[in-house]
């Protein structure tokens, strides 16, 4: 279906030829000041033409807010979105060939079999610039974050091919026993990310290869793949619902939805496979501090946590439920589908067999723009738990004070087991407050 979210409920819809992208966006708090300022640095880091390594389709995406502000100030009403396709050349389709063959890896025959009918040039439904809808949505998720709990999300290239900007090594089969890349996670910024743009891996000697191995695919008229991280900071603890909608649970879901997209992994992921629980497991330690945000809003209820973890091997997740630590997680994504070379393919019919020579503008690697994609469905995962957790809170602190009999510790009375008890309030059971 195209719509994702169940408390913040993104709508998107278009094609890569049609004559405008975008979304319809319900669930939005009102009271939030909002304009396209706000929107458009996200819809620029994700438009083609960014470079030469990029498809060469030039296209400005400048998007339109059509309903739910007013006076720069979301209403609480559903906001509707729109992007104008401007340089769509439909004809490069239209040849002897891309009629006549489905593109091999290519979404052109599935569709066709799902729906009896596919759009007649680029990837229709399938195209990238389906997902111009997901980051409009999500620079609207994301500025609430920010203001109201000062979550952070940061993606970035971590390989192109096998270049990779954290190989495994016997020592550190995974990232996250790396003090290289954790230290990475607690500061990169997408300022810094786009310094290193046209590939965004933020490692100079790393990005510079990668840069010549796409060009290299390029110029071949082939296409290599690639791999993105992702952090995201500041989340409080107690997000995700569990068993079947975990937290990881729900990024895979969304990570999986994009374009081109082929695996998935959170925290140490694979390469944790490889080292001892006695390596992998994180210890707790008490939380610090944490500073009241610069917006002086409050967190909306949901206390951040007593405990955080000397390691990070969870990726901020255990259990389904976030754990207050950053959320890392990686992204894959296959090499895109259209090449230019030659391929030996079969009709639609079947009747036949043939070669097909793709045509129209394409990226040699989807990557680069695919960070900010990352980002947006990140952003929309996790306003999405926050909002199911608000609700739990609110509706949860009506209720009167509880007072609960646990276990305190285990003492041994004549050669008998006696169980030494407490009375406790809600405030060390569940964090409220005492009346």
């Amino acid at each position: 279906m195209s719509t994702f979210g169940e408390y913040f409920r993104v709508t998107t819809y278009g094609e890569s030829h049609c004559k405008s992208v975008g979304c319809i966006v319900d669930g939005v708090p009102p009271g939030m000041e909002l304009t396209e300022e706000d929107i458009q640095p996200q819809m620029t880091r994700r438009r083609p033409g960014q470079s030469a390594l990029t498809t060469p389709r030039n296209e400005m995406d400048m998007v339109e807010i059509q309903s739910g502000t007013e006076f720069g100030v979301t209403l609480g009403t559903p906001i509707a979105m729109i992007v104008r396709n401007k340089d769509q050349r439909p004809h490069d389709y239209g040849n002897s060939t891309m009629d006549l063959y489905p593109r091999p890896s290519h979404a052109d025959w599935t569709y066709l079999e799902k729906y009896g009918v596919k759009a007649s040039s680029g990837g229709g439904r399938s195209s990238a610039r389906e997902t111009i809808g997901r980051v409009a949505a999500s620079t609207i998720a994301e500025k609430y974050l920010k203001l109201a709990h000062g979550i952070e999300i940061v993606a970035f290239v971590s390989s192109v091919g096998g270049v990779h900007m954290f190989p495994p090594t016997p020592v550190h089969p995974t990232p996250s026993t790396n003090p290289a890349f954790l230290s990475l996670i607690d500061t990169i910024s997408r300022e810094k990310v786009d310094e290193f743009v046209p590939v965004r891996c933020p490692n100079a000697a790393a990005s510079a290869k990668m840069a010549e191995l796409i060009a290299e695919f390029r110029d071949r008229q082939d296409s290599i793949g690639g791999t993105v991280t992702c952090v995201i900071r500041n989340v409080p603890s107690g997000l995700g619902e569990p068993c079947f909608d975990k937290m990881e649970a729900m990024l895979a879901h969304a990570m999986l939805s994009i374009p081109a997209s082929k695996g998935f992994e959170v925290g140490s992921g694979f390469g944790g496979c490889e080292v001892p629980g006695s390596i992998h497991n994180d210890p707790y330690i008490l939380a610090p501090e944490v500073p009241p945000l610069e917006t002086g809003a409050s967190r909306n209820g949901i206390p951040r946590p007593r405990l955080t973890t000397k390691t990070n091997n969870s990726g901020g997740i255990q259990g389904g439920i976030t754990n207050g630590a950053p959320i890392y997680f990686r992204v894959a994504f296959k090499p895109p589908a259209t090449i230019g070379l030659a391929q030996q393919t079969a009709t639609y019919d079947g009747d036949s067999d043939g070669v097909l020579e793709a045509k129209g503008r394409h990226d040699p690697c989807v990557v680069p723009r695919a960070v900010p994609i990352v980002e947006a469905m990140a952003a929309l995962v996790i306003i999405d738990a926050l909002m199911a957790q608000q609700a739990r809170q609110v509706t949860r602190s009506l209720l009167p004070p509880l007072k609960k009999t646990i276990p305190a510790k285990r003492t041994v009375v004549d050669g008998e087991d006696a169980i030494k008890k407490q009375h406790v309030n809600d405030q060390s059971v569940n964090g409220l407050k005492k009346e």
